[in-house]
Formats: C-alpha cells, sequence, structure tokens
C-alpha cells in the first residue's frame, strides 16, 4: 500500500487527508512542520509528499514551503512533491513547480482533484522505480559482462544489441563455426573479432579477408597460398594464403557470398579436413583454424539459384549471428555518435534529434561518416544542418504540429524522462493518454 506523507502544521489538514486517502487504500503520515517531515523522510518509505507553504500563523509569504522543498529536493530529488497552497502567492508555487514540484493545488481543495492527481503520480513514481531497478539490472549485467570479456571496445545501448552480443559469448567458447549476417557497416567484422577474442584461440592471431574486394582469379590464392609461377605475376616465391596465417585462431572471411564456385569447394575441403594444397601445388597443408564468416547476401536465395553450394552453407553455418540494422536499434545510434565525436564537440538538441529521426541506410559506417564530416565542418556545437542528413529533426524537441513521433523518437524520449510518461509526453507535445497510445501502437511497453 503506497504512503503519502503529509507535512502541514494544522491537524486537521492531516485529519481530513488521512480520512480521504483511506477510503483508496492510501495511507497517510501526518507531519506537523518542516523538521519533524524531514526526520520521516529520512527513515524512508514514503511515496509522495503534500506540503503545506506556510507553517506559522503570521507567516503568508511561503519563503518556509520553499525553503523545505529545497530541501526535500536536494535530499530526495526524486520524490514527488504536491504544493498545498492558500495565501501564498501563485507566482512562488508555480516557481517551485518549474524547479521539479510535481502539481500545486489550493486549500480548500477538490477531493477528486487532489485524488486524480495523487494517484497518477504514485502510477508514475512506481514506474520510475521498476525502470530504476530494470536500470540498475542492466547496468550490473552488462558491467559484468564487460567485465568477464573482451568487448573489443562496443558501443551499445540498445538491448536488442546486447542480445547479439551475450549470443555472440557465447558461441565464442565453442568450436562451432559462425555465420554472421546483416546489413553492410552494421558492424560484423567487430563481431567476429569479438568472437576471436573471447574463444580458446585467442592467443592465436586473427586474420580478416575481404572476399569481394579480390579479383576471382585471386581468391584462392588469397585463401589456400600459391606456389611460385602458378599464375601470371606470381612470381618465383611461395605465397602464404590466408588459412596458413590464421593457423592456431581465427580466419574471418566477410563477404562469403562473393566466393566463386571453384573457391566453394576448396574451401569446403578445408572445413571438412582442414587440409588444402596450395595453387599450383600438390603437397597436402594442415591446418587448425576457427572458421568465422559473415555476409549481407540472401545466402538460402543463391543456393536456390545455384550460385551457392547447400553444402557449404552449413558448413559456415553451424550457428547463425543476425545483425539487426542500426535502425531497429536505435538506443545505440546516440551514443555511438558520441563515441565517433572527437574530444571537445557535442552535439545540440536539434542535431540529436536529426540523429534519431534519420533512417541510416548505412548503419553505423554512415553514422561514423557523417559525424566525422560534421566535427571536421563545424565548431564546439554540432547543428542539425551540419550533418547533412535526409531527414531533419524538429525545431523543437517534440514533433511538428500534425506529425506522429516514430518509434526511435518515443523510446529516446522515454530514456531521457526516466520512464515517466508524462516528462515524456510533454517533451514530445502530445497527452499522456496519446502518448500510450502511441506506445501501443509500436508495441514499447508501457513499464
Amino acid at each position: 500500500m503506497p504512503t503519502v506523507l503529509v507535512i502541514d502544521d494544522n491537524p486537521s489538514v492531516g485529519t481530513a487527508l488521512e480520512l480521504l486517502f483511506s477510503l483508496h487504500d492510501i495511507d497517510v503520515v501526518h507531519a506537523d512542520g518542516p523538521a519533524t517531515g524531514l526526520d520521516v523522510l529520512g527513515r524512508g518509505g514514503v511515496d509522495l509528499v503534500i506540503q503545506d507553504m506556510n507553517f506559522h500563523a503570521d507567516t503568508t509569504s511561503g519563503d518556509e514551503g520553499v525553503a523545505l522543498f529545497r530541501e526535500i529536493r536536494a535530499r530526495h530529488p526524486d520524490m514527488p512533491v504536491i504544493l498545498l497552497t492558500a495565501w501564498t502567492r501563485l507566482e512562488a508555487a508555480v516557481d517551485l513547480v518549474k524547479a521539479g514540484a510535481a502539481d500545486y493545488i489550493g486549500k480548500p481543495w477538490d477531493d477528486h482533484k487532489l485524488l486524480a492527481t495523487v494517484n497518477n503520480l504514485l502510477e508514475l513514481a512506481e514506474t520510475r522505480r521498476e525502470l530504476a531497478a530494470r536500470s540498475a539490472g542492466e547496468r550490473d549485467r552488462r558491467q559484468a559482462m564487460a567485465r568477464d570479456h573482451d568487448l573489443r571496445g562496443l558501443v551499445y545501448d540498445d538491448l536488442a544489441t546486447e542480445t547479439v552480443l551475450s549470443l555472440a559469448l557465447q558461441v565464442a567458447r565453442s568450436e562451432l563455426p559462425v555465420l554472421i549476417t546483416g546489413p553492410n557497416g552494421a558492424g560484423k567484422e567487430k563481431y567476429a573479432e569479438i568472437i576471436h577474442y573471447n574463444s580458446a584461440v585467442k592467443p592465436g592471431p586473427f586474420v580478416a579477408v575481404n572476399c569481394g574486394a579480390l579479383p576471382s582469379e585471386l581468391i584462392e590464392a588469397e585463401l589456400f597460398g600459391a606456389e611460385p609461377g602458378a599464375y601470371t605475376g606470381a612470381g618465383n616465391k611461395a605465397r602464404v594464403g590466408k588459412f596458413e596465417a590464421a593457423d592456431g585462431g581465427t580466419l574471418f572471411l566477410d563477404e562469403i557470398g562473393t566466393l566463386p564456385p571453384a573457391g566453394q569447394v576448396k574451401l569446403l575441403r578445408v572445413l571438412e579436413t582442414g587440409r588444402f594444397q596450395r595453387l599450383g601445388g600438390n603437397q597436402e597443408r594442415s591446418v587448425r583454424v576457427r572458421v568465422v564468416s559473415a555476409t549481407n547476401a540472401d545466402l538460402a536465395t543463391m543456393i536456390a539459384e545455384g550460385q551457392f553450394r547447400e553444402d557449404l552453407y552449413y558448413r559456415l553455418n553451424g550457428i547463425e549471428l543476425r545483425l539487426p540494422p542500426l535502425a531497429r536499434r536505435p538506443r545505440d545510434i546516440l551514443p555511438l555518435a558520441r563515441h565517433f565525436l572527437p574530444p571537445g564537440k557535442s552535439f545540440s538538441r536539434q542535431a540529436e534529434g536529426a540523429l534519431l529521426a534519420h533512417a541510416w541506410p548505412g548503419n553505423v559506417r554512415e553514422l561514423r561518416n557523417a559525424v566525422q564530416r560534421a566535427a571536421l565542418l563545424s565548431g564546439e556545437v554540432i547543428e542539425a544542418a551540419a550533418l547533412g542528413l535526409s531527414v531533419a529533426a524538429p525545431e523543437a524537441a517534440g514533433p511538428a504540429h500534425g506529425e506522429d513521433p516514430g518509434r526511435a523518437a518515443i523510446e529516446e524520449a522515454l530514456r531521457r524522462a526516466g520512464g515517466v510518461i508524462a516528462q515524456a509526453a510533454s517533451e514530445l507535445g502530445m497527452s499522456r493518454q496519446a502518448l500510450y497510445r502511441r506506445m501501443d501502437r509500436y508495441g514499447i511497453p508501457r513499464g
């Protein structure tokens, strides 16, 4: 049962409020002055404070109430406070609301209005506590993850990223080959590094090769090596391939879907036997390599069209790690953007809105380029225009008149507001009910 602390020197006020709230399953504790009220607050167990603005019969300035409010805010910054005003100047109460008071209600009060206000604030306080507990759990979990594993400097804040990261760390401990799928620029090589540096072969080399950047006639020589004179321009020295270079470690094959048929056959044999021959040679060589591959291609379609071997696909795909595009992990956008900023630079509020509103078809790579370009062309504070993004941010924090905020904007507003619906709704320029409807539409949990 929630508890409300009433701080008022008039005993009849405490009695009346205790009777009113007891009918609605709310406990009341009454304190007759600021000192007693602060003592009660210090003992804990209070969910909301209703405080008077004057505590002496000959005082109507409200200065005592201002001092009490400021002391409550200093000691208990998250405690919701309702101001009871009688003789106090209205301006003083309004100033305190601007400073963080939840509301002000005149004496004599309207029971229905007071009850509605208290119930709303208690609901918000409960939501805030749940979100704080959840955030603390996330923070502890992520700190443990960073302490116990080598995350290679991965920057993230979105639960979707944490889910993929957790799977990558589990996969790293096995010897299974891993296929990382996802759009270009989503960070596939970063996850390949994380898998390697948290695996049993982390003392060995990590070798990366972009299959899509190699001419088809050189892919076999690049992967498996070549004997002198094996191809035009090979020279008179043997060439060590990537498999040999990665022996005892991890070989990362990016854009595996571009591998030509002959290379696919050879790769399949290496994966099955651990043995291969250099191009132009007859000697079989043996290696022990953990293979992690990546692609942005639809390998299932390529298999159906005869462009990729099905048996190779199943050899590569011991387990698949699917990276979502940046647009589907919006809470990563601002942390990543700030990470890419040079020291001493920051984003304006409008620039942050522009970053959140952009679709990021190029994912993290596009974000990094946009931030670095804007930082080069801007002063200490980067404005939205300097980012040059296709979707500009609204001029204010909320959407323009007639526009609906998107999922990313709503989630970011909720994050900044600590999950407090009323605060997020105000920032977005809409009512709490309208925000709830949009949260339901986008599948965003209410708390």
